[in-house]
């Protein structure tokens, strides 16, 4: 695979989206751009600047009592939660704090919680935190499910998002086609490379890449 590339966020030098060019497999497109996020996610100094970053676009918010995390965004949204909390924004948790929490996903693929996480969702105003939304399938199946389990959606909050909203809910994202205005996502059977071509270079999903 090539080497990465990188653009830096604007505010702070410490947010950085790296990526590569070529054709991409996720479980539900084809992609011409891989967007590694893993140490935006998981090294100490860059989940930290993510998270409050991230956090900023939400100061004026009234209500946030949980922060739902997707893809591996756990420590970016205790980062994002601890800003939040310290710049005034409330929950309306009895212990004035907010959740940080995940869904697990059953054997056909649908997120659920059991019944010691659903008081993190029912009754709750929610905030979905992702890494990337590109299709919108896996925004989809989180909406559906805070619904299902008696919650509501406030915001989706992404680090790099194709779209601004999903049914209506508003997606703030770090990154946009703006900083990246020729990605572009397929579904399998209309994907142009596969059409043309050209080779795989790897399999994708929220955990990272498997070289092909």
């Amino acid at each position: 695979m090539q080497d990465y590339k990188k653009i830096d966020y604007a505010r702070n030098k410490d947010v950085v989206l790296r990526y590569i060019p070529g054709h991409f497999i996720t479980p539900n497109s084809h992609v011409n751009y891989y967007m590694d996020l893993s140490d935006m996610k998981a090294r100490q100094r860059e989940a930290r600047a993510t998270g409050e970053e991230l956090a900023e676009m939400y100061l004026a918010s009234d209500i946030i009592d949980t922060i739902l995390c997707l893809n591996g965004m756990e420590v970016v949204g205790a980062y994002m939660a601890n800003k939040l909390t310290k710049a005034g924004v409330i929950s309306a948790n009895s212990h004035q704090t907010m959740y940080i929490t995940y869904p697990e996903y059953n054997v056909s693929g649908q997120m659920m919680f059991r019944e010691n996480i659903q008081h993190m969702i029912k009754g709750k105003k929610v905030l979905i935190l992702i890494d990337a939304a590109t299709t919108g399938a896996t925004l989809q199946s989180a909406l559906g499910s805070v619904k299902f389990y008696g919650g509501e959606t406030i915001g989706i909050s992404a680090i790099f998002s194709v779209s601004d909203h999903i049914q209506d809910t508003p997606i703030r994202a770090l990154y946009s086609l703006r900083d990246l205005p020729d990605y572009a996502s397929h579904s399998p059977e209309n994907c142009p490379m596969c059409k043309a071509g050209t080779k795989v270079d790897a399999i994708c999903n929220g955990f990272g890449y498997s070289s092909i």
